[in-house]
């Protein structure tokens, strides 16, 4: 069982930068794909970012256009979301979320631990 924490959203205006942190505790961290997901009000909840399992790859929903960085820290069970150039519709909760699969998953449906969620909101 994993247990996911995330943490460093906020209020940040257009163009600025967030650095997300999920941390991770139980077993099974390394061996598991990370995602990143974002729900605003009224809206389902979509992908937004992916790693393997080992870190090395990466898979990014079209939206982030370059903004966005996935990273993660297997010693440290910590995975990262640093996201620059910020919009107001980038306006959502968001989630780290643990995939059994070791690549890069997209899938919300293949996520089986989810944290609580962390608010960021883009607003001038």
């Amino acid at each position: 069982q994993v247990q996911l924490v995330e943490s460093g959203g906020g209020l940040v205006q257009p163009g600025g930068s967030l650095r997300l942190s999920c941390a991770a505790s139980g077993r099974g961290f390394s061996s598991r794909t990370m995602g990143w997901f974002r729900q605003a009000p009224e809206k389902e909840r979509e992908f937004v970012t992916s790693i393997s399992a080992s870190g090395l790859s990466t898979s990014d929903a079209r939206f982030v256009q370059g903004r966005f960085s996935v990273s993660r820290d297997n010693s440290k069970n910590n995975l990262y979301l640093q996201m620059n150039s910020l919009k107001p519709e980038d306006t959502a909760t968001y989630y780290c979320a643990a995939s059994p699969q070791s690549m890069t998953d997209t899938d919300v449906e293949d996520y089986d631990y989810w944290g609580r969620g962390t608010q960021v909101t883009v607003s001038a």
